[in-house]
């Protein structure tokens, strides 16, 4: 996969934005008319070109930003950065010839529906068509890491962009440094067909995600340091005003379409930024420039825990990896496999804010230990519009807590929730709430939550008997040496929203990261 670095220009800001190289099928078929989803078009004020002189000055300023960024995150120029001028109509064609056979992209539109199994997106909602009218509003121009140049923009004026190359120059760096396409590893988007395939595809799940907030924390670093050169101080030293602008990121308000988008795509698109800095100034503050930087990209992190608990990075801490059994003999004679990953703390920062709020997302993402998902697909699901219909996937989610008090408030709120995903949503009788069971009658079946000591399972849509099968499954694959910890570089990854997350993650400095 080609890992590009492309800017997005949101309501007078550049934000460099990462797209890899796909979704040229899906512009095509969504780009022709707007959708409820993808909201109007916001109309485009018009290009003025700059001037051969101003022109000139950007050139030569790139040199000079170059060394600046280079001496603030002492990642050393080990070769020239490559230049060009371009033209919006360039940037748009950049993109459709590398939005064509992306993996990400592929993935993307396969757990578009898991999303919605969660309730992470509304059973309505057209990721497709509103990423598209996102990305048409707004892309600007970008470092390309396949020909080592950064791309500056004939329709925005020299000092606008001089503080964007800070940024992008950032990323020149890094991959000077790890070689960008390397670093950023394929996906794989190829099925798990038995426990081996499926427990593969969990050991790795979280790296890009980990790996995407190193780049763009590294480089929203060095963004700042220049722009508070002029009054002297550094992401260190503004002390207090510097936390507050990081707590302050996520304003959305200059920009429309992004302001309308769903929590999952706000949030996914701020983390690799927001929790990115906050994860590189820690490291900053605690080992130095050199740690912080280089130390960093020889050693990234691999889960988005190390990213939102950087002492743990630090001190070489991993989050517990829960183990899929071999579910295939219960399944595969009525489903075919269709996504299993990881449910990492991010995700679950994600469902509990959209489930119970912000403050009693504040008080349960902590409390997480673990999690994975297993989406399987009904074998009698024959049309597109079928396999289409969350009706038709059966879904497990399996999640660990670190009190039981936690597990019990998590089972509570997941249940309390389930009249947003479905209708006709009623508790059977035959719940055995005593010991922890909860059954829901829904118009896609029956559903059980079981919360036991620290752990907390549920099932959606599988027969009630074959749900209590599996939970005895996933409940005993969890004992003593089978809960592991993450290791194991170079396996398939895949996650619950790790597509659309590298997607969007790469994005570079999106205005709302910028509302600080």
């Amino acid at each position: 996969m080609n890992w590009k670095r492309i800017g997005i220009w949101m309501g007078g800001l550049v934000v460099a934005s990462g797209l890899t190289g796909a979704q040229r099928v899906l512009l095509a078929q969504t780009a022709a008319a707007p959708t409820k989803d993808a909201g109007q078009p916001v109309p485009a004020k018009p290009d003025s070109t700059i001037t051969t002189e101003q022109a000139k000055e950007l050139f030569r300023s790139v040199d000079t930003i170059l060394r600046f960024s280079s001496e603030d995150s002492k990642l050393a120029i080990r070769s020239k950065v490559k230049r060009r001028l371009t033209t919006r109509d360039a940037v748009e064609q950049y993109i459709l010839e590398k939005l064509k056979n992306d993996e990400d992209a592929k993935r993307m539109q396969r757990g578009e529906i898991v999303l919605k199994k969660f309730g992470l997106l509304d059973r309505d909602f057209h990721l497709g068509p509103f990423l598209v009218s996102l990305l048409k509003e707004q892309v600007a121009g970008y470092y390309d890491d396949k020909t080592k140049t950064v791309n500056l923009l004939d329709w925005i004026g020299p000092d606008e962009q001089k503080s964007v190359l800070a940024h992008e120059l950032t990323h020149a760096l890094q991959d000077q440094r790890v070689n960008l396409e390397k670093w950023q590893t394929k996906t794989d988007t190829s099925l798990a067909h038995n426990v081996a395939e499926d427990n593969q595809h969990l050991v790795v799940d979280e790296e890009d995600t980990a790996r995407d907030a190193v780049l763009e924390g590294q480089a929203m670093a060095v963004f700042i340091d220049w722009q508070l050169k002029p009054s002297g101080r550094s992401l260190l030293t503004a002390g207090k005003e510097a936390e507050d602008g990081m707590d302050q990121m996520g304003d959305a308000s200059g920009s429309p379409v992004l302001a309308r988008a769903p929590l999952l795509l706000q949030q996914e698109l701020l983390f690799p930024y927001k929790e990115g800095l906050k994860f590189e100034r820690s490291v900053l503050k605690d080992r130095g420039v050199e740690a912080a930087f280089a130390g960093v990209l020889d050693r990234p992190p691999s889960t988005s825990y190390e990213i939102l608990n950087p002492r743990a990075y630090q001190e070489g801490q991993k989050t517990p990896l829960l183990r899929m059994p071999d579910v295939h003999g219960l399944l595969d004679t009525d489903y075919q496999p269709y996504d299993v990953g990881v449910m990492g703390q991010l995700d679950v920062r994600i469902l509990t804010e959209l489930l119970g709020g912000p403050v009693v997302s504040g008080a349960l993402t902590p409390a997480w230990n673990g999690g994975l998902y297993y989406a399987a697909q009904r074998k009698s699901a024959h049309t597109p519009e079928e396999k289409a219909a969350t009706a038709s996937l059966g879904l497990l989610y399996f999640s660990n807590w670190k009190t039981e008090q936690a597990a019990q408030a998590f089972g509570a709120m997941y249940a309390k929730q389930l009249n947003l995903k479905y209708s006709g949503v009623s508790l059977d009788s035959d719940s055995d709430t005593a010991h922890g069971e909860q059954i829901y009658k829904t118009s896609e079946g029956s559903v059980l939550i079981v919360v036991n000591g620290t752990q907390v399972f549920v099932s959606e849509s599988f027969d009630l008997a074959l749900a209590r099968k599996l939970e005895l499954l996933l409940t005993g694959a969890q004992q003593g040496e089978q809960l592991r910890m993450v290791a194991a570089p170079g396996l398939p990854r895949h996650e619950l929203v790790s597509s659309l997350r590298r997607f969007l993650g790469g994005s570079g400095m999106m205005r709302v990261a910028l509302a600080h």
